[in-house]
């Protein structure tokens, strides 16, 4: 068999397989991001090769290599090419999924070879070698795992390639020194016997992408040629489905518009263990943020109910509930973005009830200048952004460490944590210990989620007595993985936020 051009889609690199069956050839496949080919990738292919007539190796696409923000560093088509410049290969393909299953699937190959990093299958932080262990098995093949000196791309690349600017650097060597992969993978496992409630606004969060025509030719406005549109399940929606990923028990308690309530599309994006216990407001609907979107910029956004406060009947409905279930729960998290849901009586019942209370007060421009964390003395665990701490505080000029610990104090809160933007946190607790977190992303598809991110991974890691180094790395992690995502359109997965964390240790 004959191939004159090594780089193939993947139909053709499955007819390419059959071909060289039909000749009485064994087929090999491999399969990885080969962010930078290195001697262990080589020495791997070419044991690989030698054990097989005909190896085939097929790259994970850009989209799909979950290692971080700022990964891959070579794209897609460059990864391709060097590793058809190897004489020993017989094709490469690009692979639009993120796991080999589907390729594996597609070609069907005799020997499917991992490195022998990947033989133990505990220590496969996204379960996916098993899947494509399957999948081996199904067509007939067997998975085999090579020896050999074990390099790692990621910690080539960061002792060799500057990916970060230079404070972020500086961080990541000493955290390097103090706290290793495995003791990251733990924590993530340890959070899983959590029970967590979430209590919020419910929001439906839509984006509608247009494009901007220019200003129209009778008014001074703005024109635009409406695309398409997306739908999200934000909010405290949000907020449960992140805890999802990494607690097993969580329950969401919203209030939905009795109007138009968006239940059975709410429902549909809640991960599976989460219970939802709704309660519902007459003559409201379930507030929509209306988003108008060119390209990665967003023009403007109209509020669609959730102006009402919540009536007194259904307050005192809710705070009952709360009063007698909050002790139920490990952690209760509070992503409150003030548009009238959560009430002061609530607020009296989660501040005296919950065993470990993790609160965030969002201002956004419907509820400006008259929603602030002040209403929550005695939260264990704070997060808010600068802006956010200053207008309760009504201070703009203090520096923020000052700051940060007057809030502390006032509120008696255990923990509090400024989020900075591309600044990263700020972190102050009551013993008057300070951390710094930089920010862990130079790309940023859409902040908005962002902080919700940073509230849900913080919380349960501070019920779980995670330390606070320890934890404000991984919540600032898990928000500049959530930077990279569109809205709400997916929780930041465990799997992701694992790998990522153990690419920027190495």
């Amino acid at each position: 068999m004959t191939l004159r051009n090594k780089t193939l889609s993947l139909e053709q690199l499955a007819d390419a397989a059959v071909e060289a069956r039909k000749e009485g050839r064994t087929v090999g496949l491999c399969h990885g991001t080969f962010d930078l080919l290195h001697i262990g990738h080589i020495r791997h292919l070419k044991q690989a090769s030698s054990q097989v007539d005909v190896l085939f190796v097929t790259v994970t696409s850009d989209r799909y290599v979950n290692k971080g923000p700022d990964r891959p560093v070579f794209e897609d088509h460059l990864r391709a090419e060097h590793i058809s410049a190897l004489e020993f290969i017989d094709a490469v393909s690009v692979n639009e999924a993120e796991t080999a299953v589907n390729v594996l699937h597609a070609v069907r190959p005799d020997i499917y070879f991992k490195g022998e990093e990947y033989s133990n299958d505990a220590d496969d932080v996204t379960g996916n070698i098993e899947h494509e262990r399957r999948a081996v098995e199904e067509g007939g093949g067997r998975i085999v795992f090579t020896g050999g000196i074990t390099y790692s791309s990621s910690n080539l690349l960061n002792s060799s390639f500057k990916l970060f600017p230079a404070e972020v650097e500086k961080y990541l060597e000493t955290i390097r020194k103090i706290y290793n992969p495995d003791a990251i993978l733990d924590v993530l496992e340890s959070l899983s016997d959590l029970r967590v409630l979430v209590v919020g606004d419910a929001i439906i969060d839509e984006y509608h992408y247009v494009e901007v025509l220019g200003q129209s030719g009778k008014n001074n406005m703005l024109a635009a040629q409406f695309r398409k549109q997306e739908r999200f399940a934000g909010g405290s929606v949000a907020v449960a489905n992140h805890i999802a990923e990494f607690a097993d028990q969580v329950t969401l308690l919203s209030c939905l518009g009795e109007a138009r309530s968006d239940e059975d599309f709410i429902k549909s994006k809640l991960a599976r263990n989460i219970t939802a216990q709704f309660f519902y407001q007459a003559e409201t609907r379930t507030l929509c943020k209306r988003r108008f979107v060119s390209g990665k910029e967003k023009l403007f956004e109209v509020y669609i109910g959730g102006d009402q406060p919540i009536d007194n009947a259904l307050d005192s409905q809710i705070r009952d509930w709360l009063i007698a279930n909050v002790r139920d729960f490990d952690v209760v998290v509070v992503p409150d973005y003030g548009n009238g849901f959560i009430s002061p009586a609530m607020i009296e019942a989660l501040c005296t009830k919950a065993n470990i209370l993790s609160v965030n007060t969002q201002i956004n421009s419907g509820n400006r200048g008259y929603h602030f964390i002040t209403r929550y003395p005695n939260a264990d665990f704070v997060a808010l952004n600068e802006p956010e701490l200053r207008m309760a505080l009504h201070d703009r000029t203090t520096g923020l460490e000052s700051l940060a610990n007057k809030a502390r104090d006032q509120l008696s809160a255990k923990w509090l944590a400024v989020t900075r933007g591309e600044k990263g946190v700020l972190f102050v607790d009551a013993e008057g210990n300070t951390v710094e977190v930089p920010a862990l992303s130079t790309k940023v598809v859409d902040r908005i989620g962002a902080g919700d991110a940073f509230l849900s991974v913080a919380s349960i890691c501070f019920a779980k007595q995670v330390v606070p180094p320890l934890a404000m790395l991984i919540a600032a992690a898990a928000a500049a993985l959530d930077v990279q995502i569109v809205c709400n359109r997916s929780p930041v997965q465990k799997s992701a936020l694992a790998k990522y964390l153990t690419s920027l240790l190495k």
